[in-house]
């Protein structure tokens, strides 16, 4: 296993080298270089892409989902969907706390009252758990879905985890993600059909109306943009 500093400077060396490779040649180097990777699936469109493309390139790779308890039923359906088709079991991975000992514990509806707080509970906690495990994982981000994104390379050591880090959807942009999705048949989240482009919890996610920003039905009337799982 390869220590920091290497790892830093295969990145380093990596990231420039496949700026302008494909999604899948990104995804076939990472998996051949770090057997110990996961992908962390949320079931949105660049997500179920990003299923598909492994399940071709490295069926046995793990795939994980934050199951928050507080999914649209669609995300779930979609998610028994996707196992369905490619014989896939996706690992759960909860809170420690259920839904009910957190309103015990912060109060009824902390998503409204501190919307950070229930996400370090629901999301990164969780995440940080998982994650721990391995040496390297998958994310579905783009740099066009948000100003915090749009430095994001195709591949990067994520310091806030400790691992490195693979982005092979950076630099697509939305009509690349639904061009593969219909070309290749992919299973998707039938909320895209009804105004929702970014998915979320279902008490933290509204509809996008014509003209507002992709990621305007998140969190809607807080500052909040991003719910801490990418710096």
């Amino acid at each position: 296993m390869m220590n920091l500093l290497e790892k830093e400077k295969l990145i380093t060396t990596k990231a420039e080298e496949l700026e302008s490779a494909t999604p899948q040649e990104i995804i076939k180097w990472a998996v051949e270089t770090f057997p110990n990777i996961t992908f962390a699936c949320s079931f949105g469109a660049e997500d179920v892409v990003l299923v598909d493309m492994l399940q071709k390139i490295s069926p046995s790779t793990d795939v994980f989902y934050l199951d928050t308890d507080f999914h649209f039923k669609e995300t779930y359906e979609t998610r028994d969907a996707m196992a369905s088709k490619y014989g896939l079991e996706f690992v759960r991975v909860s809170p420690v706390i259920t839904p009910e000992e957190q309103a015990l514990r912060h109060g009824e509806e902390l998503w409204k009252t501190d919307p950070n707080a229930c996400c370090n509970i629901r999301k990164v906690e969780p995440l940080t758990r998982i994650l721990s495990q391995y040496e390297a994982w998958i994310t579905g981000i783009r740099r066009d879905q948000a100003p915090t994104r749009a430095n994001a390379k195709k591949i990067e050591y994520d310091g806030k985890f400790g691992l490195v880090k693979f982005n092979p959807l950076a630099s697509w942009t939305n009509e690349d993600v639904w061009n593969y999705i219909r070309e290749n048949d992919v299973i998707y989240n039938p909320l895209h059909d009804r105004n929702y482009p970014s998915i979320g919890c279902e008490y933290c996610t509204r509809q996008v109306m014509p003209g507002e920003d992709p990621r305007a039905g998140r969190w809607a009337g807080s500052e909040k943009t991003e719910c801490g799982l990418h710096k």
